[in-house]
């Protein structure tokens, strides 16, 4: 017969935790198992399909950005790119990519436009017409190097003589009410510009041009552009008294 001692050591033996060398394997085991799982996406592709996938994702890749590229230029305003492949963009867009809008609405300006004044002045010596004053200058002038610049030098007159522009003809005639209004805020403007000035006389008459420039190329462009300027003159005016800045100020009150 066995002792009680000897059942008992039989007994916790059996029981006993599985040593230190079982314990290490029993990890290893399971990473084996997570190691020999199945692939998903290229890695469970053989190697030369896995080159032929890559190599095809990269033309589609190319074939996007040249896409991409193609249609900016064609929406792109009129540029050296466009000027000098522009029948490259065109068989790639037309007919199947026809785009109907433009990235810049309306395109950025490609010219220098200054509005200039000169004024005939009746004095104590008589009448006498003062040069032309570039009155786009002077608001230049009070811009440049203003972190704060007026509203007024930014945009009065620029959209005074815009307002002009699109309610004339190019005889100048007034197409309708907007053409009206638009030369008696011209005038308006210029009165108030002359007013800052002493001219030793009264403004009898004033006449107002245009000086357009186009923007130079940029120094690493083969295009040539002319930036020789073309001027668009007015008729003379007379002034009257509605055109006086007193006049507008008694008429607000």
């Amino acid at each position: 017969m066995d002792s009680y001692d000897d059942r008992g050591s039989e007994s916790g033996n059996g029981g006993a935790e599985p040593g230190p060398d079982r314990r290490e394997e029993e990890p290893s085991a399971a990473g084996q198992a997570l190691e020999s799982g199945p692939r998903a996406g290229m890695a469970a592709l053989s190697l030369p399909y896995q080159i032929v996938a890559a190599v095809a994702l990269s033309v589609i890749g190319l074939v996007a950005c040249g896409q991409l590229v193609m249609v900016f230029l064609h929406v792109a305003p009129s540029n050296t790119l466009t000027k000098q492949h522009g029948e490259a963009v065109d068989e790639w867009v037309y007919p199947e990519f026809e785009q109907n809008w433009k990235l810049f609405a309306p395109n950025p300006l490609q010219q220098n436009i200054a509005v200039h004044v000169r004024a005939e002045i009746a004095g104590a010596d008589g009448r006498r017409t003062t040069p032309w004053m570039s009155l786009s200058g002077e608001d230049g002038k009070a811009i440049r190097g203003n972190l704060l610049p007026s509203h007024v030098h930014q945009n009065e007159l620029r959209r005074g003589w815009d307002f002009y522009l699109s309610s004339h003809d190019n005889e100048n005639k007034a197409n309708g009410l907007r053409g009206q209004l638009s030369e008696r805020y011209i005038r308006r403007i210029v009165m108030l510009r002359l007013g800052e000035h002493d001219y030793g006389g009264t403004v009898e008459r004033i006449q107002v041009r245009s000086e357009v420039r186009s923007v130079a190329a940029p120094a690493w462009s083969d295009e040539k552009i002319s930036t020789r300027p073309s001027y668009r003159v007015l008729p003379w005016w007379t002034v009257t008294p509605d055109d006086l800045p007193e006049s507008a100020e008694g008429a607000d009150k």
